[in-house]
């Protein structure tokens, strides 16, 4: 999973000056069931990204409240967490084709109402798209670790993307973070730590919240030995 930060090539440059990703788009191979579900469903149930901000109510309907989970690569977790809370809405954002395919496939089968799609780099949706103090939540599962010491740079979980979460977090709102990588976690506790206006739920690394499903790739992660790590950080209510 993860979610990459690029520039955009349009008349609109100016705005998007970033050239450092946060994720690569990896060749994979879709199914047929998932490229048949890419094409019949994305102008169903993903939303076009644009240059203006969402109104909430007039994609879903209603006025629950939105979570917003960034990279969701295969999107299991995130059908079963829409389908077993109905009176939430959820977006998701990914630029994963297969995943995309994947997903819609879900809600189809679901029947879901109240998840959408963002097929698009997420941290530009955020700039660009959702309303500040709007989001109820923020869902980052594994986002690509970028290991390497000359990657790091290359992180979601830093700031000043984590700036920009705490910006668009209604009060009150939540971060909620897991990955299977060690010095990921150390780094991303330390960024969420010194970000303004957000404080951490737990002394330190958060318990497994049990209705997040655990999905094949981090049981692939547990089978090598890997352990995970949680951070679940709230945003400081309005005084």
């Amino acid at each position: 999973m993860g979610e990459e930060v690029g520039s955009i090539e349009s008349d609109n440059d100016n705005i998007f000056k970033r050239s450092i990703r946060t994720y690569v788009i990896r060749a994979g191979r879709m199914t047929d069931s998932e490229r048949r579900s890419y094409d019949e469903l994305h102008q169903v149930w993903c939303i076009p990204f644009e240059y203006k901000t969402i109104n909430f109510a007039d994609i879903f309907g209603n006025t629950n409240p939105v979570t917003m989970e960034i990279g969701f690569g295969m999107g299991q977790a995130t059908a079963i967490i829409a389908s077993e809370n109905p009176d939430m809405n959820y977006l998701g954002s990914e630029v994963h084709i297969p995943g995309i395919g994947r997903l819609l496939s879900d809600i189809k089968h679901r029947q879901l109402k109240n998840l959408f799609i963002i097929e698009h780099d997420a941290l530009e949706i955020l700039e660009t798209m959702i309303p500040d103090d709007s989001i109820s939540a923020f869902h980052i599962f594994f986002p690509d670790p970028w290991p390497k010491k000359k990657h790091h740079k290359r992180r979601l979980m830093q700031r000043p993307h984590t700036d920009l979460l705490v910006q668009k977090l209604a009060p009150g709102g939540y971060i909620y973070f897991a990955t299977d990588w060690d010095e990921y976690a150390e780094s991303a506790l330390e960024e969420l730590s010194q970000t303004q206006g957000i404080h951490n739920k737990y002394m330190k690394y958060a318990p497994h919240q049990e209705w997040r499903p655990r999905t094949k790739f981090e049981q692939k992660g547990i089978d090598a030995g890997r352990e995970i790590h949680e951070l679940f950080f709230l945003k400081n209510e309005e005084e």
